[in-house]
């Protein structure tokens, strides 16, 4: 399931999506991707990528939403930001704790594990329950 954004240039659908909405408007996709997610996976990316993640981590910080595991995904990509947070953290401006559930990874099998343990298992995601079925899916099957 994708929540892609409707831009004059560069967004794309990701082909890999069965199963998208297209947002007019950044806050509705934020709202979406908060609403139904136990885990954000960040790849490399701008200003907007940032954004999302920031948001993300704020939410969970201040308690708004479930404390479900970040998986950012490489990590020469994103060295520059781990250092940043890491110094932010030595100067008392982010709790150790706010960034705990972040893995930074080059393995989709680590990342995989990482989501399993802090999402699949810890929110009891998969269960023999028929899928729901939600009219702004376009009444497709969701589990």
């Amino acid at each position: 399931m994708g929540c892609n954004i409707v831009l004059p240039h560069e967004q794309n659908r990701n082909p890999y999506l069965d199963t998208w909405l297209e947002c007019q408007y950044f806050f509705v996709r934020k709202v979406l991707l908060v609403k139904y997610s136990f885990a954000f996976v960040i790849m490399p990316g701008g200003l907007g990528t940032l954004d999302e993640l920031f948001e993300a981590l704020t939410l969970i910080q201040n308690r708004k939403i479930l404390n479900f595991p970040v998986v950012v995904v490489g990590r020469a990509y994103w060295q520059p930001l781990l250092a940043l947070l890491a110094s932010m953290e030595e100067q008392g401006m982010v709790a150790p704790v706010d960034l705990q559930l972040l893995k930074y990874t080059d393995s989709v099998e680590e990342a995989l594990a990482h989501i399993e343990q802090h999402a699949v298992v810890k929110f009891k995601l998969f269960s023999n329950k028929p899928a729901r079925r939600w009219w702004w899916l376009r009444n497709k099957s969701v589990s």
